[in-house]
């Protein structure tokens, strides 16, 4: 289990994460998306180190830079008295990574922080690359690409809400109690099946081309396998039914999170931001597009 994880989350660090950055506001960020592959590269690396000193300082490094992203939310978020939808949804993004980065600092330096065992410590970090940065942004994304459309604009704005909403929810039944997880489960799980639809139904037959359609068709249909799994394994461990191992969650639900949601996800919405750049030029023949090339955090 512990190479696959690896690999996972080195994705979320060198790809998902700058990816996304570009995605939240252009302008402002793009210097840092543009070096944050070198800032992750320390994390990426202790990823592959034994336990000890050297893979701890590699990732200290790591996590002083998601504090440093966490630190610049109240920055980039609203410049109104108003939290939307979107705003929410991108806060989450920005501060999740800071989670991820601080359970792999007590991870690789062999301490079970506030008590939870080390394989814990390991799977908080690709879940909050992916359930708390990607998923939330992608939320944020859907919600202010369906806009006020009826039916799928409500249920975009609920699953801007949802998903930052499930993502705490979980991290405070590791706190609490299986139930109480199971109940952050069921949030999350109801709010990535809001994603999904409103991609399916309003986002993809909006894409220019047929990449960036399959690309948004599969980061939908993939959420309703992956999260069916989430499910079982969160019911499994309130009640004690029989319910997948954690290293068969990483290998079905984890992987299929990454690679069929998160990354399909960023590659399209990327190539959505870029049509939507090319239709603004005053050059080219305006056509449709159902994105913007970042998240408004304003009304």
């Amino acid at each position: 289990m512990t190479a696959l994880v690896n690999v996972i989350v080195t994705l979320g660090m060198l790809y998902v994460v700058p990816a996304g950055l570009r995605l939240i506001d252009p302008a402002r960020l793009l210097r840092t998306a543009r070096l944050w592959p070198l800032a992750a590269a320390p994390g990426a690396l202790c990823l592959w180190l034994p336990r000890g000193l050297p893979a701890t300082a590699l990732a200290a490094l790591y996590a002083a830079a998601c504090l440093a992203l966490a630190a610049r939310a109240p920055v980039l978020l609203p410049r109104t008295r108003s939290l939307t939808p979107p705003a929410i949804a991108v806060a989450t993004a920005l501060v999740s990574p800071s989670i991820a980065a601080t359970a792999l600092v007590a991870e690789r330096a062999g301490y079970r922080l506030f008590g939870f065992d080390l394989d814990i410590l390991a799977l908080t970090v690709p879940h909050f690359h992916f359930a708390g940065f990607t998923a939330a942004l992608v939320a944020g994304l859907v919600c202010r690409a369906v806009g006020g459309r009826a039916g799928t604009g409500g249920l975009a704005r609920w699953a801007a809400y949802s998903v930052p909403a499930g993502t705490l929810l979980v991290l405070l039944g590791y706190f609490v109690d299986d139930w109480a997880e199971l109940l952050g489960a069921v949030v999350l799980t109801g709010g990535m099946w809001a994603v999904a639809l409103p991609t399916w139904r309003e986002v993809r037959p909006a894409g220019a081309d047929r990449t960036t359609r399959t690309l948004l068709a599969t980061s939908a249909a993939v959420l309703v396998a992956t999260m069916l799994l989430a499910l079982w394994w969160a019911v499994g461990e309130a009640t004690g039914i029989t319910h997948p191992t954690l290293t068969w969650m990483a290998a079905t639900h984890g992987l299929g999170n990454a690679l069929g949601f998160a990354l399909c996800s960023v590659l399209a919405w990327r190539r959505l931001a870029a049509d939507t750049r090319l239709a603004d030029r005053p050059d080219h023949r305006p056509r449709t597009i159902a994105t913007t090339d970042r998240v408004e955090t304003s009304p």
